[in-house]
């Protein structure tokens, strides 16, 4: 099966996970699950911090339902991905106790919610999404065989458990140590341009905004690919493959193959922060279509949040515009 096959045997998966989970459903948490396809339902409205969501809450169902969400959830992430996202909800009860009555927000494994967006399968495009705390998981499908996988978003905090019977546990391990990989990689010189500020930011400089472009324009660029060695660009694509391994294989595949062209041009990476494991830090990898960018600062810097994004087709909207193009 060649790769168009491959993804499109994906995007059949996904559009019958869709339909089965949605079949489960009482009409009444049909209405919350399904939404019309548009920006007015909050389709390219997305959050990973703990705020209500749109959508159907795990909480809300039964456990078939559960499993059927589960298996939805899993049509859109690698094997790797799945057990990411099972960790980082493992988390929240540990959150809960490390904040005892400190937060207003109750931390719950089940405050996790489903939203499908239009019809599952329509020839023309439909969508869905998997979401709560730390976990972003966005597809929109198009003429039933283009798709767009971002954002896709993990986070994890505690980034390393510290106590407890989970003691040692990370959620989100190569995210960090690939990239310190190709920092400790650079010479003092490639340092001095990699490492464009002494603090790190708070958070992920694009947050939860629909554009990116703007934020990331304001900073300064960092070391390109053209002044890596090879063994450096090695490296950095191994840490690209970290962010698209997060889906599986056909979708990672069609990532790589729109990004990995970039690297012997012009894809900069950048760092803010402490070198030292331990202190707060943060870097991005930007191309000219795409981003990844993580972030551990937050609570004395055991907090991690990451994303990939598609500069240009984030929520399949360049996808979506050349459907419009082609059909009026």
């Amino acid at each position: 099966m060649d790769s168009h096959e491959d993804q499109k045997a994906t995007i059949s998966r996904m559009a019958e996970a869709a339909t089965s989970f949605l079949a489960s459903l009482a009409a009444d948490q049909r209405s919350i699950a399904q939404v019309e396809f548009s920006p007015a339902a909050g389709r390219k409205t997305w959050h990973y911090t703990p705020v209500e969501r749109a959508g159907l809450m795990l909480k809300q169902m039964d456990a078939t339902q559960i499993n059927l969400a589960h298996r939805l959830l899993a049509t859109g992430l690698s094997g790797r991905g799945v057990h990411e996202a099972k960790a980082i909800i493992s988390l929240e009860p540990i959150l809960g106790e490390m904040e005892r009555w400190k937060s207003k927000w109750k931390r719950d494994s089940a405050r996790y919610y489903v939203t499908i967006f239009g019809t599952p399968g329509d020839k023309e495009k439909w969508g869905w999404r998997f979401e709560g705390h730390h976990i972003s998981v966005n597809f929109t499908i198009v003429n039933g065989e283009v798709i767009g996988p971002t954002p896709l978003f993990l986070g994890s905090n505690p980034a390393r458990v510290l106590h407890g019977d989970q003691e040692g546990l990370r959620a989100l391990i190569d995210e960090e140590d690939v990239a310190r990989d190709l920092l400790s990689s650079l010479d003092a010189d490639q340092k001095r341009v990699a490492i464009v500020h002494t603090e790190a930011p708070s958070d992920i400089l694009t947050r939860n905004s629909e554009l990116v472009t703007d934020e990331l324009q304001r900073e300064p660029a960092g070391l390109s690919t053209r002044d890596m060695s090879t063994a450096q660009r090695a490296t950095l694509r191994q840490l690209i493959e970290v962010y698209v391994g997060r889906l599986p294989d056909s979708l990672a595949d069609q990532e790589l193959r729109r990004v990995i062209p970039e690297l012997p041009l012009e894809v900069r990476f950048a760092w803010s922060g402490s070198e030292e494991r331990g202190r707060g830090h943060y870097y991005r990898v930007v191309g000219s279509t795409f981003l990844a960018e993580y972030d551990c600062t937050q609570n004395d810097a055991n907090h991690i949040h990451a994303v990939w994004r598609d500069l240009i087709n984030d929520f399949g909207e360049d996808a979506l515009r050349r459907h419009y193009v082609h059909s009026h």
